[in-house]
């Protein structure tokens, strides 16, 4: 029986925090996030990892994650370059910035050949989560069956007191996902959250609404489905080459809205926590702190 998989995406540039954040001690041992996010994943079954990484970052994160990982599950590498495009298309001149999460999972085609869960590397999602994940991944479906998951998060749970945020708010109907809309720019506000669509007008958005935090439930289906968006993507006009990125929500969301795929919306109350900016980090580690006292967590380094 193959190994269900779980990606971690962690080629990300970071840019508003200003540096590799991956791997930046958080824990009271000295952990990272990504220790946490092994752990509770090791709990919930999954035996298997594959990091998306830059491969002039690889020799970094092997040391810092990968050999410590190697002691209880098997780790795989995949590299998202810019210039790793499809057929016949080239990154514009300048580009540096990786093409987003669409393609970052993309990037991990050769080295998945099964089920798999979709995070970010620098994210805590709670011990929940991967439960929700592995069991859904674990379950029988039809091999040509566009059947996937996405654990959802209560928008006030992942809100960040140093600046806005990036979330893709979920619309569901009778479990099933029905749409993802990308909101670029949301801040917490006193009395629940808003957002942005032109920097100058914020508009309310419901704090309790159900948004992605990039935990998905894929089979390897979905990697067909990827190419043929991601070349969509590239043969459009982009209004900013250098910046512009395919987006894994709005792939997922394209593909339901074609009727090609479903996705159930898997809820989760736990608290979301992640730096986002410098200033978060205080707060994240009071946080890793707490867990350890109550327990959760032995040392993890």
């Amino acid at each position: 029986m193959e190994k269900t998989t779980l990606l971690v995406l962690a080629a990300g540039m970071g840019s508003r925090y200003g540096g590799l954040k991956q791997i930046d001690p958080l824990g009271p041992n000295g952990e990272i996030i990504i220790d946490y996010s092994l752990h509770d994943a090791w709990l919930a079954g999954f035996r298997r990892v594959v990091f998306v990484v830059k491969e002039e970052l690889l020799d970094t994160f092997e040391e810092k994650v990968g050999r410590k990982a190697r002691e209880k599950m098997e780790v795989a590498y995949a590299f998202q370059k810019t210039d790793s495009l499809p057929g016949c298309f080239a990154p514009p001149e300048g580009r540096v910035k990786p093409w987003g999460t669409g393609h970052a999972v993309l990037c991990a085609r050769d080295q998945i050949p099964g089920a798999f869960g979709v995070v970010n590397a620098d994210d805590f999602y709670g011990r929940q989560t991967y439960r929700l994940l592995y069991d859904f991944l674990t379950k029988d479906r039809k091999p040509d069956q566009l059947d996937f998951c996405m654990v959802g998060y209560v928008l006030k749970n992942t809100l960040t007191e140093n600046g806005t945020v990036s979330r893709g708010v979920c619309q569901a109907e009778g479990g099933l996902l029905q749409s993802v809309t990308e909101r670029t720019k949301i801040r917490k506000t006193s009395d629940g959250a808003e957002y942005t669509e032109d920097g100058r007008v914020y508009l309310p958005l419901d704090p309790e609404s159900l948004v992605s935090m990039n935990v998905w439930g894929f089979g390897a289906q979905i990697f067909d489905c990827l190419d043929q968006g991601f070349r969509q993507f590239l043969s459009q006009p982009m209004a900013d080459p250098l910046k512009a990125e395919y987006y894994l929500p709005a792939a997922v969301d394209g593909l339901i809205r074609q009727g090609r795929a479903q996705t159930h919306l898997l809820r989760t109350g736990s608290q979301w926590f992640g730096v986002t900016y410098p200033e978060d980090k205080e707060s994240v580690r009071a946080a890793l702190r707490q867990a350890h006292e109550q327990g959760l967590y032995p040392a993890l380094r």
